[in-house]
């Protein structure tokens, strides 16, 4: 057994008869998206897909992102990368911006009191218009030799975590902007020599969200949730895929 992966978890789970609240969060709502028998094995019965392995390299530029607009955001002044493409904002000063960052343990939460569940999400940062109205913000990295957009399927999951957090700020009584940026950061691989320095193209892309989804998605996956059974796996499910071929094998 991997001394990373434990296939079996016995806290945090779904307990149909419970009065608590139970938290959901927004990579539970995309894992829902993708596969409702995974996410049910995750939530309900405690077997969460294997992890995926840590991408540093992304962490470490989201981190350096947030300090270099975190400077700006002391100073209220406006990034070069906003003038540069005429953004009228400035990074959004809040008390609250270390806990909304926090996935982990806190995020920004919303109580749906029709599912008794809390959905919460962490973000990477947030911008404020004059108005007072907000631009939500989410880092990406990459590295690859045509230019960076938002077009490929993969990336529709992308696209609803900005819609979940526009969400979240609006039920949070907070004045959204449909319009959300991705500060797009790409590997630069066209210099003649390392030199110990990788260096990046950096695009912000902006994006109309929609959250009309949401509360639709939320009590079908509660629905879910209360279900006795497994459900059926999705067709496009990788993981469910793997696990019935490997099953039919094994019983050969």
């Amino acid at each position: 057994m991997s001394q990373y992966y434990k296939p079996q978890k016995t806290r945090n789970l779904f307990d149909p008869k419970s009065k608590e609240p139970f938290v959901v969060s927004r990579s539970g709502i995309d894992l829902f998206i993708q596969c409702p028998r995974c996410f049910y094995l995750d939530k309900r019965l405690g077997t969460a897909r294997p992890p995926g392995f840590p991408f540093s390299l992304n962490s470490a530029v989201d981190a350096l992102l947030k300090k270099e607009f975190d400077m700006h955001r002391a100073k209220g002044s406006t990034h070069p990368l906003m003038e540069e493409y005429g953004i009228d904002a400035v990074p959004l000063a809040d008390e609250r911006l270390d806990e909304w960052r926090d996935s982990l343990r806190n995020g920004i939460k919303y109580f749906h009191e029709p599912t008794n569940l809390i959905i919460r999400g962490g973000i990477d940062d947030v911008w404020t218009r004059p108005n007072g109205e907000l631009y939500i913000v989410d880092y990406k990295a990459t590295s690859k030799n045509e230019e960076v957009n938002l077009d490929a399927e993969w990336q529709d999951g992308y696209k609803r975590q900005m819609e979940v957090y526009q969400w979240l700020f609006r039920k949070n009584g907070f004045k959204v902007s449909n319009t959300g940026y991705f500060v797009y950061c790409n590997g630069d691989t066209d210099k003649e020599a390392f030199d110990a320095k990788l260096e990046f193209d950096i695009k912000v892309i902006p994006y109309e969200g929609n959250d009309e989804w949401i509360d639709g998605v939320i009590t079908d996956l509660h629905k879910c949730l209360m279900e006795k059974s497994v459900p059926r796996a999705k067709d496009s499910c990788d993981y469910c895929a793997y696990f019935e071929r490997r099953a039919y094998h094994e019983k050969k």
